[in-house]
C-alpha cells in the first residue's frame, strides 16, 4: 500500500509536471525578445524596435535596434547563443510586469483557490502581487516560498499579517502589539495590515514596524476612524493607504464624524456603503485651504494612496458590474452566489440598492477621483490596486479596470502604466529589482500584440472588440505572454485552463449564472 501511495504522488507531481511544462517555459540561459514596442515604467514615451536580452532571471541588454518601418540590420542585432531561446515580438509592446498591491489569494467563502486567482493573475500580466492579509500567515508565506522556486505557477508574493492575527490573546497594551509586530518580522512576513486599533496601540505597532523595515498598509474601518484616521496614521509612519476610509475624514472641516442617520448600523452592510457613498460630500470643498492643507501634509510625509477604485464600481453602476462579460467563462459558481444579495457575505449589500445611492456614489468618485489625481500631479504615490473577490470584481480583470478608472481620473496613459509598475515597486522598495525594463532588474516583462496607450481594454483576456478594414467584428489584444522569474506564461493559455476549472465545477453542480431574483 505504502508503495502504492508513493508511486501515486509520482505520478501526480509528473502530471502537474506536464500541464505546467505546457502552460509556461524556462527559465533560459539566453532568452531574447526582439523587435518590440517598449513602454518602459518610468513615465518616458515608447520606443522601438528594441531587442531585449535575459539570461536566466537576469535582464541583460535593452537595445534599440532599428526604426519604425525600416528592416532591422540583423548584424547589429544580439545574437543568439545556442540552446537560446527568443520570442518574435515585432508588433507587439513590451511592458514592465505589473504590481498589485492589494492582491487577495482568494478566500475559502467565495470557493476560490490559490491556482485560479494566480492564472487569472499572470493572464493579465502581473507579476507581483502584494497580499494585504488573507487565510493566514503561514499558508501564503509557503506559497510566496513555493513561487521564488519555480514550483508551482504564480507571480511574486509580498505577504503582509493582519494586524494581531494569530495572535493568542487580544492585543490591548503598546507593548503586546510591539511584541506581535517583532513575532510577525521574525516568521517572515513582509509588512503589516492594519484595520484601526486604539491609537496607542497604533502608535507602537507601526513605530515597531518601521523599526524592523517592513511595509504597511491600512483600511481605516469605521469602528476606529473617528479617533485614528489617514493623517494620524501617515504621521506614525503607515506606508500605504487602502481605499479611501479615513481620508474624508481627515478632511472634515466643520464636523468631527460621519453623518451618521438615527438608524445606522455598522452590521448592515447597505447601511454601511450606502452611507459611504455620501461621505465625500461631506469633506472640504477641492482645493479649498484644508484640502490643500491636508493633500500636502500627506505629500511630505511621502505617503502613498491605493485607491482601489475598482472594487466599489458596482456601488455607481450595479448593471454594469454585474453584467461584465467575463462572469459567463471565468466566474466560478461559488464566487457568483457570494456577490449575490446577502446579509452575511461581506461586500453583498445589494438589499435594496437604487437610484439614489448610485447617484451619489457617482457625486463620491467624482471628489474621491480629483483628490487622488491632484496628488499624482503633486508628485505623491498612487499605486495600482484589485481588492478582486468582492463585489462582482473578478481576479486580473478587474485590475485592468483599475487602469482604466485611473485614466478616467485624469492620469495620462503613461502615468497609468507607472502607477501599475515603477510606482508599486518604489513603495515595495523594490524599485531596484522590478518596476522597469533595465540592465540587471529581473526578467518581470509583459506582452500585448496591441497598444494599451491607445486603448487599455486591449489588457483584458477578454481583448478589444474592434471593426476591421472587412467591416467585420473582431476581438484584439489580450495579453500574449507574461514573463514573471524568467518563466515564459502563455496568457491565453492560462485563461483556457480557468475556463476549464469554471467549467467542471459548472458540470458537476448543474450549474448556470442567473441574475439575482431570476428563476
Amino acid at each position: 500500500m505504502r508503495q502504492f501511495k508513493k508511486s501515486l504522488i509520482t505520478l501526480l507531481i509528473f502530471a502537474i509536471s506536464t500541464l505546467n511544462a505546457q502552460l509556461s517555459e524556462g527559465p533560459f540561459g539566453q532568452l531574447i525578445i526582439r523587435g518590440a514596442t517598449l513602454i518602459n515604467g518610468n513615465g518616458a514615451p515608447p520606443i522601438g524596435p528594441v531587442d531585449v536580452v535575459v539570461e536566466k532571471n537576469i535582464i541583460k541588454e535593452v537595445s534599440v535596434v532599428g526604426y519604425p518601418g525600416v528592416e532591422i540590420d540583423p548584424k547589429k542585432r544580439p545574437q543568439l547563443r545556442t540552446g537560446g531561446k527568443e520570442i518574435d515580438a515585432h508588433g507587439m509592446f513590451l511592458l514592465p510586469g505589473f504590481i498589485d498591491m492589494h492582491g487577495h489569494i482568494g478566500g475559502v467563502a467565495q470557493g476560490a483557490d490559490w491556482d485560479y486567482v494566480f492564472n487569472l493573475w499572470l493572464a493579465h500580466g502581473i507579476t507581483t502581487a502584494r497580499e494585504p492579509s488573507g487565510r493566514g500567515r503561514d499558508w501564503a508565506l509557503d506559497l510566496k516560498r513555493r513561487s521564488e522556486k519555480n514550483e508551482i505557477i504564480a507571480p511574486r508574493i509580498i505577504q503582509y499579517t493582519g494586524f494581531g492575527q494569530g495572535s493568542k490573546y487580544e492585543i490591548s497594551t503598546p507593548e503586546q502589539a510591539r511584541q506581535w509586530v517583532r513575532e510577525n518580522a521574525k516568521a517572515g512576513s513582509d509588512g503589516i495590515k492594519f484595520f484601526g486599533a486604539e491609537p496607542e496601540i497604533m502608535e507602537a505597532a507601526l513605530d515597531e514596524n518601521n523599526k524592523l523595515g517592513l511595509g504597511s498598509a491600512c483600511h481605516h474601518a469605521q469602528m476606529s476612524v473617528a479617533r485614528w484616521n489617514v493623517l494620524h496614521s501617515a504621521r506614525a509612519g503607515l506606508t500605504t493607504m487602502e481605499h479611501w476610509y479615513g481620508l474624508p475624514e481627515a478632511l472634515f472641516d466643520d464636523r468631527t464624524v460621519q453623518d451618521y442617520p438615527a438608524d445606522f448600523n455598522y452590521q448592515n452592510e447597505q447601511h454601511r456603503f450606502g452611507e459611504a457613498g455620501r461621505l465625500w460630500a461631506q469633506a472640504a470643498k477641492p482645493f479649498s485651504e484644508h484640502w490643500n492643507r491636508v493633500m500636502e501634509e500627506l505629500l511630505a510625509l511621502n505617503f502613498t494612496l491605493v485607491p482601489t477604485f475598482n472594487i466599489y464600481e458596482a456601488s455607481r453602476d450595479l448593471h454594469r458590474a454585474r453584467r461584465a462579460e467575463w462572469h459567463e467563462d471565468y466566474t466560478l459558481p461559488s464566487l457568483w452566489r457570494f456577490y449575490q444579495p446577502s446579509k452575511i457575505s461581506h461586500g453583498s449589500y445589494w438589499h435594496y440598492w437604487g437610484t439614489e445611492e448610485e447617484v451619489a456614489w457617482k457625486e463620491n468618485y467624482k471628489l474621491w477621483m480629483t483628490f487622488v489625481n491632484e496628488y499624482k500631479n503633486r508628485g505623491g504615490k498612487v499605486n495600482t490596486g484589485s481588492d478582486s473577490g468582492f463585489i462582482f470584481q473578478l481576479y486580473g480583470f478587474a485590475y485592468i479596470r483599475e487602469m482604466e478608472l485611473l485614466r478616467e481620473a485624469g492620469f495620462h496613459p503613461l502615468e497609468v502604466i507607472r502607477a501599475a509598475t515603477l510606482s508599486g515597486a518604489e513603495t515595495l522598495k523594490m524599485d531596484d529589482k522590478i518596476g522597469t525594463i533595465e540592465v540587471g532588474k529581473l526578467a518581470d516583462m509583459v506582452l500585448v500584440d496591441s497598444n494599451p496607450l491607445e486603448n487599455l481594454k486591449v489588457l483584458y483576456g477578454t481583448g478589444a472588440i474592434k471593426l476591421n478594414e472587412n467591416n467585420e467584428v473582431v476581438r484584439v489584444g489580450g495579453v500574449k505572454y507574461t514573463i514573471s522569474n524568467g518563466v515564459i506564461y502563455d496568457a491565453k493559455r492560462l485563461l483556457n485552463e480557468v475556463k476549464m476549472m469554471v467549467d467542471k465545477a459548472k458540470e458537476e453542480e448543474g450549474f448556470e449564472i442567473k441574475q439575482p431574483g431570476v428563476n
